[in-house]
């Protein structure tokens, strides 16, 4: 039973008036640091914290984080392992395709809408020249009651953008020399001075929805476990961490982007190319949702543990999917807010019949529906 109508937008909006004083989960108690404790008795403690997550009072990490950002924070606490909402990614060139697309084969609108500030020029469906248009698309959407995600396939800083994705020494898909990335972290330098231009040009795009009184759940630099991407694949104090540190300092204490909530998005971790989740976690006080990303089916267990006990209480998302997670799956893995397909992947013709069923499953949320009290 759902109990009383409660909206997406109703519950922000209560929120932002009467937001409670802190949002604490039940504490799961540790073993003694004395003694090594069991194998048994580990277990049984991972499986006490899996369901009575640790202390953690559901604040964002920007001290000055908007009333809007509060309480969608707060939403995402209060539903964490009762359901998940629906969602759907969509380049920025092609507004809400995607969406739309999804929409009329699940009969229900997806309640978060995505979209990036994408890398190419031109006419392309990821180009920098689409990101006002795509901006308006985001104040319609929230305004029609979706939450809204943006992330950003950022063009390496040894070039200017627009730039390829793939296949070229300047591609988003590209490595940077060690030499290029000592520089990029060190102020001053030309390739440090490009970045921050690159930087500053999608902060005044994002200044636009601060303006709006709309929240962001920001994802940056995404899959960075992976060697793809030239910000990934990068351990140690001076790797990943640096960067994401800085461009969390450039955009909430120069900026004052006070609207984003901090959105960590890994990669499903396994094999030599796909390292594990910790190693490249900037510190609980850099991040307010740690999500992955999911393709081919590998929705295993392990990869929801793994995250859940990296972020020791913090909410946890599915930032991407290639096909939506089943019924049983969500039921295996309750915690997860929500989940995201990929633009031309959950929308396609052979996972309609599973949008179908997810979509009406009780245990997600489209847009416009109900939430559990």
């Amino acid at each position: 039973m759902r109990g009383r109508r409660t909206t997406l937008v109703s519950v922000m909006t209560a929120m932002l008036t009467l937001v409670p004083a802190e949002l604490v989960w039940g504490q799961a108690r540790e073993p003694s640091p004395q003694t090594a404790p069991p194998a048994e008795a580990t277990k049984a403690v991972r499986a006490r914290q899996r369901l009575a997550p640790p202390t953690y009072r559901c604040e964002p990490v920007n001290p000055n984080a908007t009333p809007e950002a509060r309480a969608l924070l707060k939403t995402l606490c209060a539903i964490s392992g009762k359901v998940t909402l629906t969602g759907q990614h969509n380049y920025p060139g092609e507004v809400s395709q995607y969406s739309d697309r999804v929409a009329a084969t699940a009969g229900k609108y997806p309640a978060v809408w995505g979209s990036d500030m994408g890398f190419s020029g031109g006419t392309s469906r990821n180009s920098i020249e689409s990101r006002p248009a795509m901006i308006q698309e985001a104040i319609r959407q929230h305004a029609a009651g979706s939450i809204i995600t943006l992330m950003w396939h950022a063009a390496p800083p040894i070039a200017e953008e627009p730039v390829a994705f793939s296949g070229t020494a300047t591609s988003v898909q590209t490595t940077l020399t060690e030499e290029e990335w000592a520089a990029l972290l060190r102020p001053g330098t030309e390739i440090h001075q490009r970045w921050l231009r690159q930087v500053d040009a999608v902060a005044e795009h994002l200044k636009k929805l601060r303006e709006a009184k709309i929240p962001v759940l920001w994802r940056p630099y995404h899959e960075m476990n992976g060697t793809w991407f030239w910000w990934g694949f990068r351990e140690g104090p001076n790797g990943f961490t640096a960067l994401y540190r800085m461009l969390y300092d450039r955009f909430v204490n120069h900026h004052r982007l006070d609207n984003l909530l901090w959105v960590w998005n890994a990669n499903a971790a396994g094999g030599a190319s796909v390292r594990a989740y910790h190693r490249y976690y900037p510190g609980h006080e850099y991040v307010d949702i740690l999500a992955t990303d999911i393709y081919g089916g590998r929705f295993t267990q392990k990869q929801y543990d793994d995250l859940l006990e990296l972020a020791d209480g913090r909410v946890i998302a599915l930032g991407e999917v290639g096909a939506p997670p089943s019924p049983e799956l969500l039921q295996a893995q309750p915690r997860w807010a929500w989940f995201m397909g990929w633009a031309g992947h959950m929308d396609s013709p052979e996972n309609a019949e599973a949008v179908k069923v997810i979509f009406r499953d009780p245990r997600t949320r489209s847009r416009g529906e109900a939430l559990p009290e």
